[in-house]
C-alpha cells in the first residue's frame, strides 16, 4: 500500500520554506504521497508550549539568525532573514494551499512559489492579485483558487486544522508525520529518509524500552 506524509507547515514558517524542496524531493524518491496540512501556529502553540517568536528569549532569537544563515548556505537558497512584508496576516495565503489540496491538484509547486514570493522576492501576499498570479503560474486557476479560500468551506477545515495538528502531536513548522511518527525540523530530513529507506515500525511516543 502506498505511504503517504502529512506535511505540517505555514509559509510564515523560513523554517519550511528551506526544507520544502528538499522534502518534495524525497517523497518523490520514494513514492510517497504528500498531505498538505497548512495550520495557524498560533493556534496550536498554547497547546504544545511554543511561544511566537517575539516572545521567544532574545538569546533564542539571535541563536535562530544564526541558524538561518547556516541552513540557507547548505541549501542553497538566498532566504532574507528580515523580508520587507513578513511577518505577515498569512491565513489567507495557507487557505489558498488548503483551496488547491481540496481541489484535487498538487499544491508543492504553488507553494514553492508563494515561499519564494515572501522570502527572496520581498513581494506583498496580503494583496489578492499577488495569490492570484502566483496561483496561474503553478497552473491552477488563480481567481477560482482564491475564491474557494475565502469560502466558509476552506475556511472550516483550515480552522479545523489546528486541533487536528494538536491531536497529531504537531508542535511547530515544518512537521513531517510518518505513519503517525512526527519528524519535527526540516533538519530532520536525514531522519525521515532513513525511516522510509528501512521500512521500519513508527517510534512511538510513549514507548518504555
Amino acid at each position: 500500500m502506498p505511504r503517504s506524509i502529512d506535511y505540517w507547515f505555514t509559509l510564515a514558517s523560513p523554517w519550511a520554506f528551506l526544507g520544502h524542496q528538499a522534502f518534495r524531493d524525497l517523497a518523490k524518491a520514494h513514492g510517497v504521497t504528500v498531505r498538505y496540512r497548512p495550520v495557524q501556529l498560533a493556534e496550536v502553540f498554547p497547546h504544545t508550549g511554543g511561544l511566537p517568536l517575539g516572545r521567544r528569549h532574545p538569546a533564542r532569537q539571535r541563536y535562530r539568525i544564526l541558524e538561518l544563515q547556516r541552513w540557507r548556505e547548505a541549501r542553497g537558497i538566498a532566504l532574507k532573514l528580515n523580508p520587507k512584508h513578513w511577518p505577515l496576516p498569512i491565513a489567507l495565503p495557507d487557505r489558498t494551499i488548503t483551496a488547491v489540496a481540496e481541489s484535487g491538484a498538487d499544491p508543492g509547486d504553488y507553494v514553492r512559489r508563494a515561499f519564494e514570493a515572501i522570502w527572496v522576492e520581498d513581494r506583498d501576499l496580503k494583496e489578492d492579485a499577488a495569490l492570484v498570479a502566483l496561483l496561474d503560474a503553478a497552473g491552477h486557476d488563480g481567481n477560482a483558487m482564491l475564491a474557494a479560500a475565502k469560502s466558509d468551506a476552506i475556511g472550516a477545515i483550515y480552522a479545523a486544522r489546528a486541533q487536528e495538528a494538536v491531536d497529531a502531536n504537531v508542535i511547530g513548522s515544518p512537521c513531517y508525520v510518518l505513519d503517525g511518527e512526527v519528524f519535527w525540523g526540516q533538519d530532520r530530513l536525514g531522519l525521515l529518509e532513513s525511516a522510509l529507506k528501512s521500512g521500519r515500525k513508527a517510534y512511538r511516543m510513549d514507548a518504555e524500552t
